[in-house]
C-alpha cells in the first residue's frame, strides 16, 4: 500500500467517525458545556471539522504558524458543520491524489511566532498534529455526547450504547 492510500483509507474513516458524532448534536446543544473552562459543544465541533480540513490547507505549504495563518472555525449550527465535513474529505482527496510519495516525507514546520513547536516529515505532521489531535478532541466531544446523555457511536468498536 502506498503512503496515499493509507492516508485517504484513514482520512475516510476518521471524518466517518466525526459526522457520526455531529449528527447526533442538535442545535439546542450548541451552547452547552460541561465547565466554565470548557468550549461549548459547537465550538469544540468546530475545531474537530477545521482538524479534518487541516490535511489540505496545513500541509500545502511547508510551514505554518499559529499567530499568522490560524483562522478558527466558526459554525453556527451542527448542520453547517456536516456540509463543512462532507467537502473538506472531497478537498482532502483530491489534495492527496496530487501528490506523489516524496511529497509526504518533505519537511514541514509548525511555529508559535518565532517558536518551533515542530519540524518533522508531512507525514509525520498529518500523524502527530492533525490526526492525534483530532482524535484527542473527538474524544471530548464524545464525553459530551455522554453527559448529554446523547448516545455514544462506536467508534473503533462498539460502545456501552451498541452493546
Amino acid at each position: 500500500m502506498s503512503i496515499k492510500d493509507g492516508i485517504l483509507i484513514e482520512n475516510q474513516r476518521e471524518a466517518d467517525n466525526t459526522r457520526r458524532i455531529i449528527e447526533r448534536l442538535k442545535d439546542e446543544n450548541a451552547t452547552w458545556k460541561p465547565h466554565q473552562k470548557s468550549m461549548s459543544a459547537l465550538e469544540l465541533a468546530s475545531h474537530v471539522v477545521e482538524l479534518h480540513l487541516w490535511l489540505k490547507t496545513a500541509l500545502e505549504r511547508d510551514n505554518f504558524n499559529f499567530h499568522t495563518d490560524y483562522v478558527p472555525l466558526k459554525a453556527t449550527s451542527f448542520a453547517e458543520l456536516q456540509d463543512v465535513l462532507a467537502k473538506g474529505v472531497e478537498n482532502n482527496i483530491d489534495f492527496v491524489n496530487g501528490t506523489d510519495e516524496n511529497f509526504w516525507l518533505q519537511t514541514y514546520t509548525l511555529k508559535a511566532g518565532d517558536h518551533v513547536i515542530a519540524e518533522l516529515p508531512k507525514i509525520g505532521a498529518l500523524r502527530f498534529i492533525i490526526n492525534n489531535h483530532l482524535i484527542h478532541h473527538r474524544g471530548q466531544l464524545s464525553l459530551y455526547l455522554r453527559l448529554l446523555d446523547i448516545p455514544v457511536p462506536g467508534l473503533y468498536g462498539p460502545s456501552a450504547d451498541e452493546a
